[in-house]
């Protein structure tokens, strides 16, 4: 009977694991969200700080790193591999030809849309299993390297992103 009520705490502890960091990951995307519908265009065109990237650049940053997780999870392609070489690919330079903004929240929304649904499909094991950018050898080697740390990681990505834009938020206060 023991080892039955250990086995049940495990498995309740990876549930509620599952679902701290999955929480974690959608209040960060709807931070983001909620910051990209109060923002001007002005703001976004603007650098977070001197020298720094400017809002509409880290957006395009956050879809091309969330578009990432398709293939990474095992979800299917990429909805919009062209963003890579802007805003992965490159520093941000106001020169480089970029999308408009509101091109930019639609496509925010539909990799988060479509990610959502993906994530909200899979069953509790499978976020423990390798993701796809590590090799079964090295997975056994080091069993950490799962999905559902992917989204650990991104979700703290996001957080860090989300610090940044935040000021531009605030420069419209100071100025």
């Amino acid at each position: 009977m023991q080892t039955q009520t250990a086995a049940t705490e495990r498995i309740q502890s990876r549930t509620i694991f599952i679902k701290m960091a999955l929480d974690a990951w959608n209040s960060y995307n709807s931070r983001v969200k909620n910051l990209l519908n109060t923002l001007s265009d002005e703001q976004l065109l603007s650098e977070t700080a001197p020298g720094r990237n400017r809002g509409i650049y880290l957006i395009g940053h956050l879809i091309a790193v969330s578009d990432g997780l398709f293939p990474i999870l095992g979800f299917g392609e990429r909805l919009y591999p062209e963003l890579d070489k802007v805003f992965l690919e490159n520093p941000d330079k106001p020169g480089l030809e970029t999308l408009s903004i509101n091109k930019l929240k639609e496509y925010w929304n539909n990799v988060n849309t479509k990610l959502a649904g993906h994530i909200n499909q899979m069953p509790e094991d499978e976020w423990f299993n390798r993701h796809n950018k590590v090799s079964e050898s090295d997975f056994v080697k080091e069993p950490h390297r799962n999905k559902l740390n992917i989204i650990i990681n991104r979700t703290n990505h996001a957080s860090y992103h989300l610090g940044q834009l935040v000021y531009l938020d605030k420069k419209q206060d100071r100025e």
